[in-house]
């Protein structure tokens, strides 16, 4: 992505053009359990990395921290971010215009640190950069949450792996690399977290049932209108479909929170 125009070649933000908000891999439910399980207090100090066009970031605020800080590298998600939730009710709220491996942000300083549907789309050693990022800013015994893409089982063969990881970037135009949830937690742990809750929910994004739960009726029939109407975007987003149902028995989303020993 570039980071200063939303690619709308991209499958998530060609999602958001027919109008959908909810682009996380797991759906609101997931979301919910991850800000459900940082038990974000008044007094606390959080960060997202990437927080798009703020659904999420929403959902958080509404448990009024003590701050909320954005990371966003895309400069025009960050511009729409910040109408959105800054100078509202008073609280301390900004957008930092950084990526999550570099956020210039203080160490040892924040209270939660939480990203979603990021880390899948870079390379493993980026992802550990990311993730030590986050270990340096949290304060000692703070938690870091993701929500990310998964392959299961654990023991899903290479191969198998790497024809997945090699469809879904011809398909979604982001070189997408999900893990296994033993491989989730090897990364977190190699950077000195303690995993301390897993969440899974199964890889529905595009599913009626899963469209409704997360958008509403109403906006489901919006977002179905739109994508009947944008023949180009059909094809994406049909295509989209096919590879998520191609490979829904080895593909799920997981949240984990660890805890910064």
């Amino acid at each position: 992505m570039s980071n200063r125009t939303l690619d709308f070649d991209q499958g998530h933000w060609i999602l958001a053009k027919m109008g959908k908000r909810v682009l996380r891999p797991g759906g609101k439910e997931l979301t919910m359990k991850l800000i459900e399980n940082m038990n974000i207090q008044s007094t606390d100090e959080i960060v997202e990395f990437a927080p798009g066009l703020g659904y999420t970031a929403s959902v958080a605020l509404q448990r009024n921290p003590k701050s909320y800080t954005g990371v966003e590298l895309n400069e025009e998600a960050a511009s729409i971010l910040s109408k959105a939730i800054i100078g509202k009710n008073g609280y301390d709220r900004r957008i930092v215009i950084a990526n999550a491996a570099n956020s210039t942000l203080s160490g040892n300083s924040y209270d939660k640190v939480y990203g979603e549907a990021m880390l899948t789309i870079q390379a493993d050693h980026r992802k550990s950069e990311i993730i030590k990022e986050a270990y340096r800013i949290l304060k000692p015994g703070a938690l870091y949450g993701i929500h990310e893409l998964g392959l299961t089982p654990d023991n899903l063969n290479e191969d198998t792996k790497a024809i997945i990881q090699r469809e879904l970037a011809q398909t979604i135009k982001v070189n997408a690399r999900p893990l296994t949830i033993s491989e989730w937690t090897k990364l977190l742990e190699n950077e000195g977290f303690k995993v301390v809750k897993i969440e899974t929910n199964s890889m529905s994004l595009l599913e009626l049932k899963r469209m409704i739960d997360d958008e509403g009726l109403l906006r489901t029939l919006k977002i179905t209108f739109n994508i009947l109407i944008h023949s180009k975007e059909r094809k994406r987003i049909l295509a989209m479909r096919e590879t998520f149902r191609k490979y829904k028995d080895s593909m799920n989303a997981v949240v984990i929170i660890a805890q910064k020993n």
